[in-house]
């Protein structure tokens, strides 16, 4: 039997399949499972449990774009511009939104 926490979690949790590797991403912030207006913006912390990961990468993500914001980016499809899978992964959930990896090298 699933134990009613496991069913509906206090705090948001993802298990993600990034490029083929299970991770963990989550958040502390209880409200980001109720609360809409607590998604402009907001932390998520994400660990992969692989050698290179030495501890939890601390992510600030900002889902409020602005329209000039938009104009200076490069398309993400073109030859020279790739995005890193983990930051595809969160924009499935939160399009547009900008991912700041706050001085750790992203790995993912």
């Amino acid at each position: 039997q699933v134990s009613p926490g496991l069913r509906t979690p206090r705090l948001p949790v993802w298990l993600c399949s990034v490029l083929g590797r299970h991770s963990v991403l989550f958040s502390t912030d209880s409200r980001l499972l109720s609360d809409w207006k607590s998604e402009r913006i907001f932390h998520l912390y994400f660990y992969s449990g692989q050698q290179e990961q030495t501890k939890t990468a601390h992510l600030t993500i900002d889902t409020h774009s602005h329209h000039w914001e938009a104009a200076e980016r490069e398309d993400p499809r073109s030859p020279g511009k790739r995005c890193r899978a983990l930051e595809m992964a969160i924009r499935t959930k939160w399009e547009g939104a900008t991912i700041s990896w706050n001085g750790t090298d992203p790995f993912f």
